[in-house]
């Protein structure tokens, strides 16, 4: 073989291996740095703070999320400086360590939120919670049925009924039913303080259970503040306040609610029931919004002494002083609804 054609060899031989070797890295570079999803349902990762980047890298190849530590631990070699932030994260699709590493890098953590309407009840809360992926709705009612927290606020709260302030909440799936309880009461407490004026005297037991039977009763805002003076009428000449949505109340805190107030209800002993029993209920039975403790707060000059819903459908009330009145508006609405 004359030298030509051995150099051309030698240089064919070369490039051939280098190819190779480029074909090889390639290979490997994508099955160690390209998509991967070693799980079948979604997974939830916790970094803590002060977690090491391998030992990070250690638990995403645990779970599956990338095919090693190592394919996680040379993208952070790539980015020496970039901080990763301390949460739980959620993956629920194949990705590569690339996009791992930027998710913790950005601190994308996982969290749901969580939204309590004005007028939810501790039953209606454990019920939202059976359509999301964070808190056991058995662990809500038993963690609101410990009032301790707000002990300060509320000496007699039988319960964290009425303190459970509606709003929106971010949770984790590593949130506890405590937790949750916890910041709702906190929310409750900086509305609160706002509403009174930090004013120590008003009676806090007194006005959440009034402004959670106000909530309950009508949902027209600018009702609310005749509603609550009717209520206060009521208490101020002995009058039993007869508010159906308590009689409700004591039903589902006997498990035994159908969805519509019979006779029975009305006649239950249970101290929440109005119809049997004279003044306030023991406490709260849902939690009001702002609109319904400005109501009771500031509750209309009145001498109304009833309420009963139109017949129109409007959601709106008849309001009336006089037993005689009151008993025709009841005639009409149930002419309008037999």
């Amino acid at each position: 073989m004359s030298r030509n054609s051995r150099r051309r060899f030698l240089q064919t031989t070369t490039l051939v291996s280098v190819l190779g070797i480029s074909i090889v890295g390639c290979l490997a570079g994508y099955r160690y740095l390209g998509p991967y999803q070693g799980f079948t349902s979604q997974r939830f990762i916790e970094v803590k703070h002060g977690m090491s980047s391998r030992a990070i890298g250690r638990e995403l190849a645990r779970q599956g999320v990338v095919r090693s530590e190592w394919s996680f631990f040379v993208v952070r070699l790539l980015h020496p400086t970039a901080k990763l932030q301390a949460g739980e994260y959620r993956f629920a699709s194949a990705q590569t360590p690339w996009k791992v590493f930027d998710v913790i890098r950005r601190g994308q953590i996982f969290y749901e939120e969580f939204t309590i309407p004005e007028g939810s009840s501790i039953f209606d809360i454990s019920g939202l919670l059976r359509t999301s992926d964070t808190i056991p709705p058995d662990e809500f009612l038993k963690a609101a049925g410990n009032p301790e927290n707000i002990r300060d606020l509320d000496p007699l709260a039988p319960s964290l009924e009425g303190f459970l302030f509606p709003s929106t909440y971010r949770v984790t799936h590593k949130s506890t039913a405590a937790q949750l309880c916890r910041m709702m009461t906190n929310e409750f407490r900086k509305q609160w303080a706002m509403l009174a004026g930090g004013s120590s005297g008003t009676d806090v037991h007194r006005v959440v259970t009034l402004a959670s039977l106000v909530e309950k009763e009508t949902a027209v805002s600018q009702e609310r503040p005749l509603v609550a003076a009717v209520f206060f009428n009521r208490l101020q000449k002995g009058i039993p306040l007869q508010c159906d949505p308590t009689t409700v109340y004591a039903a589902l805190l006997e498990n035994r609610y159908s969805g519509v107030i019979h006779k029975s209800d009305l006649a239950n002993t249970n101290p929440y029931n109005t119809y049997a029993h004279p003044g306030l209920p023991p406490g709260p039975i849902t939690n009001p919004g702002i609109a319904s403790l400005k109501a009771v707060l500031q509750p209309a000059n009145s001498s109304f002494l009833y309420f009963v819903a139109k017949p129109d459908g409007s959601g709106s009330h008849h309001f009336s002083a006089s037993l005689d009145e009151h008993e025709k508006a009841v005639a009409s609405y149930r002419k309008g609804h037999p």
